[in-house]
């Protein structure tokens, strides 16, 4: 399955792209100025105790206090702050960790005894600013690596789930066990399994040298303080999801050409050949196609090859997807029960992209077709587990209520992906806004293909826009006009007339009786 990853940079952000055999699954935006990431440490101090909350604000430099409740301070809490306050003090000098800890905190305690305002604390970002909302804490430190995941404050050994084979995991916990300094936990990743030696150990040591850059920092520090930042999204995202699938990687700044090369000679050596500069006439977005994709995917309506089409709602407390048949829906060879699990099945595998690409998190309710027999429902929530399931983020599913409603909760640790699709109107001086015009020709071709397969059209006449008329029967080179490609393809006569009083990106079908054709 070949996996590529297109990087759009420019001075103000870095855009990246996922392909999966050149279809859009996932697409990242990261500021050049985003001093709030997931994974990044910062010293903070508390600001405001809540114990109706059983939480605290800690202030660590964003424009509104972070959020860290007790749950989250992590049952070796009491150590982490002694380390703390010794070494910003200046009364610690290592960053070693081998020394007895003190007692775990409990469980069901209490805010108001555990913290005290004004005082400094590590922390490290686990959700970014949302909304109107800070970044969310934690105080159990994790600092991820391309094998492994150190987690100071622990003597805990964790292999992934993932890795199923028990003698594998038991020479794994072995290896770690031996290599992994005192005072350490550790959290094996699936990609961990099968590695040498040599590739753990160095994975460890630098994942070490890490924690003493942090400890470093942390030396006689001051909040609001930044400790350690997380690697930026790009090398992240290598880090997470590389694998034997991944074919290229195309990249349009020099700059971060380099850095990429460099990176990928320290976590992948076999896979730095894949790496390439891309130096187009166009941009790279375009070039592979991914502008279109862009806005085909986002916006209210997502509208699919065969005229299945969802339609995505927001609002502050959940998402909200609700399923239409469309053209499918009118298929008269098939009963209404086969119709409504065909669409069903196709619009839950859209569904999962759309969770992905989006990065949608929070309560999603997704209202399919109505299905009356139990084992199409069964079968579609199992489907829709199996679509979901290289979703890296942790996510629960519910099976079909008696309503037809599919319930899904999906981690949510940074803003939605929004994008605008809607453009100033060509036709008002700008001062009006139209859908996508990007996306018209593939919706007028898809709207020919089920006239002429499902209708049996044989002669179709298309009013159009001058603009677009003069488009569709433009002769292009030594070629034919996108007119005659159609007709060829569809096998069907195809006529294109203008009519000036029809708006930019409005169009009808007529049938050889003169008789407009209803979609």
């Amino acid at each position: 399955m070949s996996v590529e990853l297109v990087i759009d940079s420019s001075p103000n952000e870095v855009t990246i792209a996922i392909l999966q055999k050149g279809r859009l699954l996932e697409l990242h935006k990261e500021k050049s100025n985003n001093n709030f990431s997931v994974g990044d440490i910062y010293l903070g101090k508390i600001k405001k105790i809540m114990p109706g909350l059983n939480a605290a604000f800690v202030n660590v430099g964003y424009e509104k206090d972070a959020f860290l409740h007790y749950l989250d301070l992590g049952p070796k809490f009491k150590s982490f702050e002694k380390y703390t306050k010794g070494v910003a003090g200046g009364k610690l000098n290592s960053s070693s960790l081998d020394f007895n800890f003190e007692p775990e905190i409990d469980k069901t305690g209490k805010i108001e005894k555990t913290l005290k305002s004004n005082n400094q604390i590590m922390v490290q970002i686990a959700k970014e600013p949302i909304s109107t909302k800070g970044p969310r804490l934690s105080s159990e430190i994790s600092l991820a690596g391309r094998y492994l995941v150190l987690v100071p404050f622990s003597e805990k050994v964790s292999i992934s789930q993932k890795i199923k084979n028990s003698d594998e995991k038991d020479r794994l916990i072995r290896l770690i066990k031996s290599i992994k300094p005192k005072g350490f936990g550790v959290i094996v990743r699936t990609v961990a399994q099968n590695k040498k030696v040599a590739d753990l150990h160095a994975d460890m040591s630098d994942l070490v040298d890490r924690w003493e850059l942090c400890f470093e920092t942390l030396k006689n520090a001051h909040a609001p303080k930044k400790l350690l930042g997380e690697l930026d999204r790009t090398s992240a995202l290598l880090r997470d999801i590389l694998n034997k699938d991944f074919s290229n990687i195309h990249v349009n700044d020099q700059a971060l050409y380099n850095e990429i090369k460099v990176y990928l000679k320290s976590i992948a050596p076999d896979k730095e050949d894949i790496v390439k500069y891309f130096n187009g006439n166009v941009s790279i977005f375009q070039n592979f196609g991914i502008d279109k994709q862009i806005k085909s995917a986002f916006g209210k309506n997502v509208t699919l090859k065969t005229g299945v089409y969802l339609i995505i709602e927001h609002t502050e407390a959940m998402h909200v997807i609700d399923v239409n048949s469309g053209q499918r829906g009118k298929k008269k060879d098939k009963s209404q029960e086969e119709n409504a699990l065909e669409v069903n099945l196709e619009a839950a595998e859209e569904v999962a992209r759309q969770l992905r690409l989006r990065d949608m998190g929070g309560i999603i309710v997704v209202d399919f077709i109505d299905m009356r027999e139990a084992a199409n429902r069964k079968l579609l929530y199992e489907k829709m587990k199996e679509f979901m399931k290289d979703d890296r983020a942790k996510h629960n599913i519910l099976q079909p209520s008696k309503f037809g409603l599919v319930q899904i909760t999906r981690q949510r640790v940074r803003p939605e992906m929004d994008i605008k699709t809607s453009e100033k109107c060509p036709c008002c001086g700008g001062n009006g806004e139209v859908h996508s015009t990007i996306l018209l020709i593939d919706e007028i071709e898809g709207n020919l293909k089920y006239i002429s397969k499902q209708l049996n059209h044989t002669k179709i006449r298309i009013n159009a826009h001058p603009y677009v008329e003069a488009f569709l029967n433009k002769k292009v080179g030594f070629f034919g006009s996108l007119r005659k490609d159609w007709q060829k393809k569809y096998d069907c006569t195809i006529e294109v007339f203008p009519t000036t009083s029809h708006g930019f990106l409005e169009y009808y079908f007529i049938d050889e009786k003169g008789e407009h054709i209803h979609l």
